[in-house]
């Protein structure tokens, strides 16, 4: 490890200088990040002809503990096992994340903008929470 010395007044200290590990990449994010990306731009654009909202940049990432999320500057992520969900499922997640453009926050009226396209929403919340992102295998199955 490369070290560096700083100077300061009347005092020096070494300091260690941390290499960048690069991150891994698994496998299966690789082979399903493009599929993710296309089911939700497909489904972002089916189910903005009801909202009409404008949303910015979107993102498929390996995230380890969130289906999706949505800045405050209106960019949508998802994580890429989306596309390994079943589609009711898949639809749920993009709906809640663009439902956020309109409401930033999980109040009722975020609740009834979800409803307006998704009125079983409440059952989806439960289906989803069987499946872990951290699973291997299909909840359902075993």
């Amino acid at each position: 490890m490369q070290k560096i010395i700083r100077f300061y007044l009347r005092r020096f200290r070494v300091v260690r200088i941390k290499r960048k590990t690069k991150k891994r990449v698994s496998k299966k994010y690789l082979e399903h990040k493009e599929s993710a990306r296309i089911l939700a731009t497909q489904r972002l654009e089916y189910f903005n002809q009801h909202y009409n909202l404008k949303f910015g940049k979107i993102s498929i990432r390996n995230q380890k503990s969130r289906w999706g999320s949505c800045s405050s500057k209106g960019n949508l992520n998802f994580n890429y096992k989306i596309a390994l969900l079943p589609s009711h499922l898949s639809d749920y997640v993009i709906v809640h994340e663009l439902c956020h453009i309109g409401q930033f926050n999980h109040s009722q009226n975020f609740w009834d903008l979800v409803g307006e396209t998704l009125p079983d929403y409440k059952k989806l919340v439960t289906e989803l929470k069987m499946w872990s992102i951290k699973a291997r295998v299909n909840p359902l199955i075993g």
